[in-house]
């Protein structure tokens, strides 16, 4: 029987090592693109993850008996955060394991041990340390597909390696997929314009590049309404909000960025970009100097990046219902029917079952199908404790409320 020997990931040697362990996972996988490296040191630096404030992280290999390096997990935890959920609740994650079962609960067991020792009580996993439309859920349905830019894809079997350990259910996430055709909306969409176009105040519109400033602003405000009471999730601030901006900037293509407004208050919002997948896989995880040109170069002169990443769909609670999300959808399919969208298909990811609303919103408006499911699993430590899964969006929890 193989022995396995964890070591925490301290030098620029394991930080290599750590970031390079995928490639035994996935060799000859076609479907799978690496991550750049710098998209996750990042998620790892304090200077860049403000997470580490009233947080913690740590990260660790696993070798076998011949040094090779078969696994690697991280875990950490944010005070705030672990506050909010129905017990102190720390995250495990960036988790690649050979189909060994005994050196997956090696490496659970020390990401467990050490969030006990900061006061958890739970464990979610995978998840990322950081903002949850990346690096977060096990890939449970969707192997054949290539992910999207910043999301997680593993083989079938890590499914069997968390479910055996103990980790529960706690939601699933889908991925949907439009085929970005003119004329595919059903007609109660239509419908749904025509009262908002008769109404007046409305508008909708694709941003311009040169006034990104007041489109974080205006971001930031819908946010706050429509994502702050999610469980987990923090208000943002507007220095975040400035950053999100500029780190989308080299990429983003204006007429795939829409904002609703009534008498010209900002009420709604549906963020899209080129999925970068489509082209850095021949990086090799690498964006250095010539790879960030070659990047720009053919996102401007070439038609490689045909996917659409649907990042995210907001729309202010108080509006809900008025058929914002199918305003914000005609404007985008006018563009398509132009002739001004030359990508193929859109992809939204991260919709939770936990909100019925817009999985019906999603299917019924902006006319997708599901596509890939995560999981993102629970561990409770006490294992005599009821297991429930994550609310439904609305809904709070009462003493009787059923798994």
């Amino acid at each position: 029987m193989e022995n396995y020997t964890l070591e925490e990931v301290r030098t620029r040697k394991q930080v290599r090592e750590f970031l390079d362990m995928p490639r035994k996972i996935y060799e000859g996988n076609r479907n799978w693109v690496h991550p750049l490296d710098n998209d996750i040191e990042a998620i790892f630096d304090p200077s860049k993850n403000h997470l580490f404030d009233g947080g913690e992280a740590i990260r660790w290999i696993a070798r076998n008996d011949r040094g090779e390096v078969v696994g690697r997990i991280a875990a950490f935890y944010n005070k705030e955060q672990a506050a909010a959920e129905e017990q102190p609740t720390g995250g495990c994650g960036f988790f690649e394991c050979i189909n060994s079962q005994p050196l997956a609960n090696m490496m659970f067991d020390a990401a467990r041990q050490w969030l006990e020792s900061k006061g958890m009580e739970a464990m979610d996993g995978p998840i990322n340390f950081g903002s949850r439309d990346e690096w977060w859920g096990c890939l449970v349905q969707g192997f054949e597909l290539q992910p999207l830019y910043a999301n997680p894809y593993n083989p079938p079997y890590y499914k069997e390696l968390f479910e055996t350990y103990g980790f529960q259910n706690y939601f699933n996430q889908y991925t949907y997929l439009r085929n970005l055709k003119a004329g595919e909306f059903n007609q109660s969409v239509y419908d749904r314009v025509k009262r908002l176009e008769e109404t007046p105040g409305y508008r909708f519109e694709h941003i311009d590049k040169r006034n990104l400033e007041q489109v974080a602003d205006d971001f930031r405000l819908i946010y706050n309404k429509a994502w702050a009471k999610f469980s987990g999730v923090r208000p943002m601030d507007r220095e975040q909000a400035q950053g999100i901006m500029q780190k989308l900037k080299p990429i983003i293509d204006e007429k795939l960025i829409y904002f609703a407004f009534f008498n010209d208050e900002p009420i709604g919002f549906f963020i899209m970009v080129p999925d970068l997948n489509r082209v850095i896989g021949r990086f090799h995880g690498k964006l250095n100097l010539i790879n960030k040109i070659r990047l720009m170069l053919i996102l401007k002169l070439t038609r490689q990046a045909d996917r659409v990443f649907g990042i995210i769909f907001g729309v202010a609670p108080e509006y809900h219902g008025r058929g914002i999300e199918s305003g914000i959808m005609h404007a985008f399919e006018k563009e398509v029917a132009r002739g001004e969208i030359h990508y193929k298909t859109l992809e939204l990811a991260w919709m939770g079952d936990f909100n019925p609303v817009m999985l019906r919103m999603v299917e019924s408006y902006v006319c997708a199908r599901k596509h890939k499911m995560h999981t993102t699993y629970r561990y409770l430590f006490d294992r005599t404790k009821e297991f429930h899964r994550c609310p439904r969006l609305g809904a709070k929890r009462t003493e009787n409320s059923q798994p």
